[in-house]
Parts: C-alpha cells; structure tokens; sequence
C-alpha cells in the first residue's frame, strides 16, 4: 500500500504539488491522467525521492520513507521507470538489466529469470547495445530494469509513449500479470486513455497540481474527460 499525504512541492516560487493525499492499493494499476503541465511527473519524481517534497509524508505499507533519498526508497521496494526511458545506449541489454540489480534486497547477483520470461525479446537480444534495440525494445529494457530488484511498487510514466501498438498491448499485458499474480502497486501516468480503460483499475485526475477527481477507471466519464482531459 502506496499512502501520500498532504504532499507539496516548488520549483523555487513556482508551486507543483498543492497537497496531494492518495492512496494506491497493491493488486491494482492507479492511472494518474491530466493535461501537460499539471504536475504528474514531478508526482512520480516525489513519491521516488529524485524530488525532495517540502512537505507531506510518503508511507509504504506501514514504514515512513518520507525522509529516505531514492536510494533508500529503491532497496525498500520503490522502483521508477522514467519517461523517455533512460537506458544506457552503450551496455548490453543484460547489463542495463545488471545496473537495476543494484537495488535489490537482500542483494541478487543475476537477473532473475522471470524478468526474461515476461519480456523474452530481451533474452535474445541479451548481447546487444541497448542503443541499437527498436523504441519498444528499449521501454521494455526500462520496464525490466526496474523489475530485477522485485519491487512492492512500480511507478511509471507514460510507457506507452512513441510504441507501437504491438508492443503497447504487450506492455498492458505485463502489467496486467504484476498486479494479478505478484499483488504490486502499479502507479501509471499515463496520456493514452485507451491503455487507461483496458488496463487500469483507478484514476486520479491531477490539475494545476492538485487532484481534482477520482475512482474507478469505469466512472471515468465523458464529461470528466472534457473537463480536465481534452485539449
């Protein structure tokens, strides 16, 4: 269980976060949708620890990880694949994968191999640069590496962005089996809402840093996509 509290954050005068509180459950994918600008990246970056919050606490389950940097937060189960996924274009797929290794508690030595059995491309593209692997490959390199140190919790943005529509559907399935059959807490920012409806549980809508609606991704309306989605 993922609780955030009352959490704030500035860009020096320019405030981000306006007391964000939520709560995402493991067993289900939390969407948090909204329009450019609204402050969910640096959400993710908060929960993670890359961003000190100014205020507001982070809980995992029952441990306060407010005051951990995101390297604690990382060996305690947090784990990030960022947007624009930030491979390392000159290390072999395995050893992209051997870096998420570093997180791992108690720590592992090998990339287990589950991690290849959900994303069997990588194992056959295993000695290749990570530069030299299709957009898809590389977010689902991004999405394996943060998967090696088993997370509790998974935070991720906007995945589906620059995929084709093949490798959106695979990604959507792995999901899917994360939060069905490991009980994780997926956090998904996300802009694609038909990724959002087929493959999420709950949404929170940010605006102007502050969560203006929420629930099931099925109460997601026409008219709350107007209001907050629609450009």
């Amino acid at each position: 269980m993922l609780t955030l509290s009352d959490l704030r954050f500035a860009y020096g005068t320019i405030q981000t976060l306006h007391g964000i509180s939520a709560t995402m459950s493991p067993g289900r994918v939390t969407c948090v949708i909204g329009r450019n600008g609204v402050g969910k990246t640096t959400l993710l970056k908060v929960i993670m620890g890359i961003l000190r919050s100014d205020s507001g606490t982070i809980h995992l389950d029952n441990l306060n990880v407010t005051p951990y940097a995101a390297n604690r937060r990382a060996r305690e189960g947090i784990a990030l694949v960022p947007q624009g996924r930030q491979i390392f274009p000159k290390l072999s797929v395995a050893d992209n994968l051997r870096v998420g290794l570093e997180a791992s508690r108690p720590r592992i030595r090998r990339v287990p191999q589950d991690v290849y059995d959900l994303f069997p491309i990588l194992w056959d593209n295993r000695h290749r640069p990570g530069g030299n692997l299709s957009g898809g490959m590389q977010q689902q390199l991004a999405i394996a590496r943060a998967l090696v140190s088993k997370p509790r919790v998974l935070l991720l943005d906007e995945p589906t962005e620059g995929i084709q529509p093949n490798i959106i559907q695979q990604i959507g399935e792995v999901l899917r089996e994360l939060v069905t059959e490991r009980n994780m807490t997926v956090v998904l920012v996300e802009q694609y809402l038909d990724f959002v409806r087929e493959f999420g549980h709950d949404f929170s809508i940010m605006n102007r840093g502050r969560i203006t609606a929420e629930g099931e991704t099925s109460d997601l309306t026409q008219e709350l996509i107007s209001d907050y989605l629609s450009v």
